[in-house]
């Protein structure tokens, strides 16, 4: 029998159904007088209830996009206000829930009737040169960006397509500083995440073992982590190791930098950054708490801890949206550390095309997507931490059960930490991975690859 979708599920859907129809409306593919499919149709199409449809076209009615005709149907409407604009947001398709984009879209709509925002979805790969294609073709006027897609548009020149500006009041010091080039931001913080442990709390209380705390070490883990293992499938621990968002964590743990000599040479042999990647494969190869061949991506891991086929898993908040309907009682805790308590931090901002031709309600959108009402909408309905910290640190009951220990990642701020702070750029991280899967995979040896990293991060 095919299993029942998950809430999730549905809520994705249902994000995709209004972000496609809200996309055609803006974009003049569906004209003003249209009547859209009937809601059996919508239905059907995007795989949703009745009354999940009609949810989503009460959204796209306060939004005034559409109107609903009695015993008709519903039709697009015609713009509100005379002299209404339309500008595009660029968006990481993954920001539709981890940010519950749609809602924030929804909210500046009915604030600003004549600014209308068609979305569109960015790719991951290239992302340097194909923001830079988008701009150029008027395809963006506000964008997200991730700090690593930000160095790499830095480090490749293209930094002059980025409108300066200036930080809101209010948001976290340590996130505007990293998006900051020379004496000006070009983009700034919508929310962020350091990358932390999440764990099944079920899974502990059964075996008696105690919760992990800040002082636990990756032996700490291990071993734990042996014992949560059982015979019917499940092991103790796991991360998407071939992630760029994952490893790093490990040179930053070592307590160490890459060095450079006169002549700009990297130094790698023999200082304690191997140390770490040392540890990361020693992870991954310890016998029977580790599923090596489970998953392909980072998604997989939150997949995986939902099905409870694993006990703890290496995520971010931004990923703990992808567990948000488990039936299970699950919590987070800083990472284990090997020599420095250190954390990778991530963050995903706003930016904006210099050469817009929207630019005022370009900044209006921003400005309100960085204010306090949609910041406190995003830490009410999401799992996502608010670069504002006013709201990033605000108590009450949203839509949406946070984990008890929610708010630790304000006691671990000292340990949050980027790539550029061991002294390695986006590109040369890239290279750094190219080089590792040989040594993950037991293919070559550390000498080997200790030298050969040297070489690809020249």
């Amino acid at each position: 029998m095919p299993k029942k979708p998950s809430r999730t599920t549905f809520h994705k859907r249902l994000d995709h159904m209004v972000a496609q129809l809200r996309e055609d409306i803006v974009s003049g593919k569906l004209s003003v007088g249209e009547h859209l499919p009937s809601e059996v149709e919508l239905g059907k199409q995007y795989q949703l209830s009745k009354n999940s449809v009609r949810k989503g076209l009460e959204m796209l009615v306060d939004e005034q996009l559409i109107e609903k005709v009695p015993r008709v149907g519903n039709r697009v409407s015609s713009p509100a206000v005379q002299g209404s604009v339309t500008i595009k947001l660029g968006y990481y398709t993954s920001v539709m829930e981890q940010m519950d984009l749609n809602r924030l879209l929804s909210d500046f709509h009915v604030a600003y009737p004549h600014i209308r925002v068609q979305t569109v979805a960015l790719p991951y790969d290239n992302y340097a040169q194909a923001i830079e294609e988008y701009m150029k073709g008027g395809m963006v006027d506000v964008f997200t960006i991730n700090h690593t897609d930000y160095q790499l548009v830095v480090d490749s020149g293209r930094q002059e397509w980025l409108e300066p500006m200036s930080p809101p009041a209010g948001q976290y010091p340590f996130l505007q500083n990293a998006f900051k080039h020379r004496d000006r931001y070009l983009a700034q913080p919508f929310a962020f995440s350091p990358v932390v442990l999440c764990y099944n709390r079920d899974h502990f209380a059964d075996k008696g073992l105690e919760e992990p705390d800040s002082g636990w070490t990756w032996d700490d883990l291990t071993e734990t982590a042996q014992k949560l293992a059982d015979e019917q499938g499940r092991f103790g621990f796991y991360f998407y190791f071939l992630s760029q968002n994952r490893w790093p964590v490990f040179l930053l743990q070592s307590g160490d930098a890459v060095r450079y000599d006169a002549q700009g040479r990297p130094s790698f042999c023999g200082t304690k950054l191997m140390e770490g990647l040392r540890k990361c494969r020693e992870l991954v190869y310890t016998e029977g708490m580790f599923p090596r061949f489970a998953a392909e991506n980072d998604a997989d891991a939150e997949a995986l801890f939902l099905q409870e086929k694993v006990s703890m898993i290496m995520t971010t908040y931004f990923s703990l949206n992808d567990i948000r309907e488990a039936g299970f009682s699950f919590d987070v805790a800083p990472l284990p550390y090997l020599n420095e308590p250190r954390t990778l931090l991530l963050s995903v901002a706003l930016g904006m095309n210099r050469h817009s031709e929207q630019k005022e309600a370009a900044r209006t959108l921003v400005d309100y997507l960085l204010g306090e009402a949609a910041q406190l909408t995003l830490r009410q309905n999401t799992f996502s931490i608010p670069s504002l910290k006013k709201a990033a640190e605000w108590r009450g009951k949203g839509t949406v059960k946070h984990p008890s220990r929610y708010p630790m990642y304000r006691e671990i701020i000292p340990s949050f930490r980027w790539t550029t702070d061991i002294h390695l750029n986006a590109r040369q991280v890239e290279a750094m991975h190219r080089e590792l899967k040989w040594f993950w995979s037991r293919m070559e040896e550390e000498d080997t690859i200790c030298r050969r990293l040297e070489e690809a991060i020249s």
